[in-house]
């Protein structure tokens, strides 16, 4: 361990590779995005995040901003520095180049190429280089931080599929429409605005059928100025969806994708032909008892190197997820709003028993105008 800073000190520049991280949230998948930071002479010279897939990363751009400054100083990083070729030359190469004297990163990158026998010197691609370089190298700060922040990425690489949010919109009375079907707006116009700025920072926003028909929503980000647009992902079992849906009619705005049932008849192919037409492609899936196998869905899209998927359903799409212990993260937006009624969320979950239900951890609870936002995650 290097006493060259304290651990406060550490921590300061952990917590401001942190923040610079945030700033490449949902624009560089499937690269996990990164927060560089170099100190010189107890002062921050340069700092940088990760850029589009195929661009730099996070520590090449700080040291292309700290130029020759970079020679004897010392970086900060959120994950461990990849030392494998890519679509990027290795980052370990270009800190040994650049001079820098010290490296501390918050945890160990999982992915094989990067850390294949683990962290102990000799076995690690990479670190060993870097301290046969002179570099000092330390680890294992804001572990616990670092990891919720690259929940994607962890998940990408250990669980081989994308990381499942589902959000739900739902009034207080845990109803996700009026007994008409009619649910907007359930949520204030806060909350909506956060959903967009969810949606911005994820890959897939995905949903169901029957939601599709229900709302006739366009699922896009809408905002001033989006920094992208995610794949719009629905799982229409007989492929059912109205071409002249919403959905469909917007498909110059952003990508959509409709995962299917593999057999299907005379009329339905005749849609499909449609809507590959007009530009949407269509995806056949394994189906059991009516219903589309999830795990090959979200095989079809860790294939394609989508590692977020933001799911908008309250029905028998998030319970499918749910009873098949694929949902990582649940956001709610609880309106002040009772609805009584049958149009109960997670209706068809159906568990008997007190002893069956889901315990999650709330690990964040705040007012979205007169809405409440919670943030958890399951324990399965």
């Amino acid at each position: 361990m290097s006493d060259k800073y304290t651990p406060k000190q550490i921590l300061k520049y952990i917590r401001l590779a942190i923040h610079e991280a945030e700033k490449a949230r949902g624009m560089c998948s499937p690269n996990p995005f990164v927060g560089a930071v170099i100190v010189k002479d107890g002062s921050v010279i340069a700092t940088g995040h990760t850029q589009a897939y195929g661009k730099d990363h996070a520590e090449v751009v700080a040291l292309k901003k700290a130029g020759s400054l970079a020679q004897g100083a010392d970086m900060f990083v959120t994950l461990q520095p990849c030392s494998h070729w890519g679509k990027t030359p290795p980052c370990t190469d270009a800190i040994i180049k650049a001079g820098i004297a010290g490296l501390w990163f918050g945890i160990p990158d999982p992915n094989p190429q990067v850390n294949a026998e683990g962290l102990a010197p000799g076995t690690i691609s990479g670190i060993q280089g870097m301290l046969d370089a002179g570099i000092t190298v330390n680890w294992g700060y804001m572990e616990d931080e670092i990891k919720r922040q690259l929940e994607y990425h962890l998940c990408r690489i250990q669980l081989q599929r994308p990381f499942v949010i589902l959000k739900s919109a739902l009034s207080l009375d845990g109803k996700y429409a009026a007994m008409d079907g009619s649910s907007r707006w359930i949520s204030g116009e806060k909350s909506r605005k956060a959903v967009h700025h969810l949606r911005e920072t994820v890959d897939v926003v995905m949903a169901g059928f029957a939601t599709v028909m229900a709302d006739d929503p366009l699922f896009t980000v809408r905002l001033p100025q989006p920094k992208r647009q995610p794949l719009r992902a629905v799982l229409d079992t007989e492929l059912s969806i109205d071409p002249n849906s919403a959905l469909i009619q917007s498909i110059a705005e952003a990508p959509i994708i409709i995962f299917h049932k593999k057999r299907l008849d005379a009329m339905q192919r005749q849609k499909a032909a449609e809507l590959k037409e007009l530009g949407v492609e269509l995806l056949p899936i394994s189906s059991q008892q009516g219903r589309l196998v999830l795990d090959e869905v979200l095989q079809e899209l860790h294939q394609r190197g989508f590692y977020s998927v933001l799911i908008e359903s309250a029905g028998g799409l998030a319970a499918s997820f749910i009873a098949e212990n694929l949902v990582d993260k649940f956001i709610f937006f609880l309106a002040p709003k009772l609805l009584g009624g049958g149009m109960a969320a997670l209706k068809a979950l159906q568990l008997n028993n007190i002893k069956d239900a889901l315990d999650l951890e709330i690990t964040d609870c705040q007012y979205s105008g007169k809405d409440i936002m919670i943030t958890a995650y399951p324990r399965y």
